[in-house]
């Protein structure tokens, strides 16, 4: 029992036994409750001709071919002071959750922490000004950085080449998938089928069906693991591979992937690995050795740059040997006169790269995504990597058997998860759903899970503690879920208008989909 606090309340009692829970329901004339400011919208706020800084008429431009497109009006833009600006979007700023307030536990996106160590590499010059037109021979030190982590990304998962031109993970599916379309053309085959499992990523059939292949489902066992037998019946030489999740959508690891893989290889086809969750096992496993042929590595997953990194992410894509000679370009080699070359179209012949794809950027990737990885990677070391992997799956461990006994946790029998922990809604009371119990963490101060994914449970519920929370931080997440199951059982009436505490109270999302008012009106 934690202690009795001067106003007596403790902090286990919900918002509806604190004493002073009246006075949520007080209305103040500003619209502000103490510190959670109301904040109008930017055009609300503005007024014409009010403006922050002084600019001069500008002349009238010569006349020119785009003279018809010159503006009639200006442009109707909110008119605000220096002061206004920087309020409205500091107050903005104070509406907006991130992982430095708290855990986001969404499963399949590891959003963790990013250490500042890597921002501030990213940060040094001669990383953070580079130009992508810049000369080769002045940017020797960015082309070794690149070099240097692919021959990581490369060790790490035992595979033969990589590409680092991708900027996403659905951009590195498109390129293993690519690799794949080659090869098999080289070969002179014509396989025009995809086999992608009920537990791959959303990602893996659109991209397939992207890049011309039809789809086929291949259904999951009871224990949500790819139904062997039902991928072997299925085989044959119209197949061009598999694209396979592992540890898969579901938090569970495929434990028949190199039986997997060598059906597919001796059926003419190959291994794509969807590599998104490649944190729960890197340092642990190597793919590489369970037979797969291309995989794609999320750097802002697994080695924590951030998601977009204020401009495109970077999706690096490991090759075996036999998709290696067909990956894109340009790539980067160190050759004979011992420095770090960029291999673009002119030189692929002479390296042994004349089969290759093509192009999937215009530039060699995402510098800062790079040197953020690269830093991580050298800062945990070995050790460091394999226990990122233990902690991830400790974690979600700990979160599955913390809230089994409340929550419906479908492939909680299946033996340990991974890196994720999935629950349903089936055991909630009728009227009660996912969404109440993730609007309901919105009061609690919590970013929700993610929700109704994977599509193969049913109100699924998919949570990702990662590797950087803390026991204590766990626990209070752990907490207010038991808190919210409880509330949904109990029938509490209050849930199903949930959120109460946050700036805006629930959408209709359905409509704010279908119909979503993307300009604005005026008064």
């Amino acid at each position: 029992m934690s202690a009795v606090n001067a106003a007596g309340w403790r902090p286990e009692m919900g918002p509806a036994q604190h004493p002073d829970h009246e006075a949520s329901a007080l209305v103040t004339a500003s619209g502000d409750r103490g510190l959670m400011l109301e904040e109008p919208l930017i055009f609300e706020l503005g007024r014409p001709g009010s403006t922050g800084v002084d600019i001069d008429p500008a002349s009238r431009a010569p006349s020119s071919a785009l003279a018809k497109f010159r503006r009639k009006a200006a442009p109707a833009l909110p008119g605000l002071t220096e002061p206004e600006t920087v309020r409205h979007y500091t107050r903005l700023s104070r509406q907006n959750y991130g992982i430095d307030l708290g855990p986001f536990p969404l499963g399949s996106c590891t959003m963790k922490h990013n250490p500042r160590l890597n921002e501030k590499v990213a940060r040094m010059p001669g990383f953070a000004d580079l130009h992508p037109l810049a000369p080769q021979q002045t940017v020797r030190g960015a082309l070794e950085v690149i070099n240097e982590l692919a021959h990581w990304l490369i060790e790490l998962t035992g595979m033969h080449g990589v590409a680092m031109t991708p900027k996403a993970g659905a951009h590195g599916e498109l390129c293993g998938v690519l690799c794949i379309k080659a090869a098999l053309q080289a070969r002179g085959e014509d396989r025009r089928v995809m086999l992608v499992p009920e537990s791959a990523h959303g990602t893996n059939p659109a991209t397939a069906a992207f890049a011309g292949f039809a789809i086929e489902n291949i259904p999951a066992t009871a224990e949500g693991r790819v139904d062997l037998a039902a991928l072997k019946a299925r085989l044959g030489p119209d197949v061009a591979g598999v694209m396979i999740t592992n540890p898969n959508t579901c938090g569970l690891f495929e434990r028949d992937l190199k039986v997997i893989s060598e059906a597919v290889h001796a059926a003419g086809g190959y291994v794509y690995c969807d590599g998104a969750n490649f944190n729960a096992i890197v340092g642990k496993v190597r793919p590489g050795d369970l037979g797969v042929d291309a995989m794609h590595i999320n750097l802002h997953k697994t080695f924590s740059t951030p998601h977009g990194g204020g401009g495109p992410g970077s999706g690096p894509v490991v090759l075996s040997e036999a998709l290696s000679p067909y990956g894109p370009l340009p790539y980067t080699a160190r050759t004979a006169d011992g420095i770090v070359h960029l291999v673009e179209e002119e030189d692929a012949a002479a390296m042994g790269h004349a089969e290759s794809f093509g192009r999937m950027a215009a530039f060699h990737g995402q510098m800062g995504m790079f040197t953020r990885a690269l830093t991580y990677i050298l800062s945990h070391g070995a050790d460091g990597l394999r226990q990122v992997a233990e902690d991830a799956v400790l974690n979600a461990n700990y979160v599955l058997r913390s809230l089994d006994n409340v929550l419906d946790a479908p492939f909680g029998a299946s033996g340990p998860c991974m890196h994720e922990a999935l629950f349903s809604d089936d055991n909630l009371p009728e009227g009660f759903s996912t969404l109440d119990i993730a609007k309901g963490l919105i009061d609690e101060g919590f970013h929700p899970m993610t929700v109704y994914f994977p599509l193969v449970v049913h109100g699924a519920m998919l949570i990702e503690p990662t590797e950087t929370e803390s026991k204590a931080g766990l626990d209070r997440f752990i907490g207010s879920m038991r808190r919210l199951a409880e509330r949904a059982k109990a029938s509490d009436a209050s849930l199903k208008t949930a959120p109460h505490f946050a700036p805006r109270r629930r959408l209709d999302e359905t409509q704010a989909a279908r119909k979503p008012v993307l300009s604005w009106q005026g008064a």
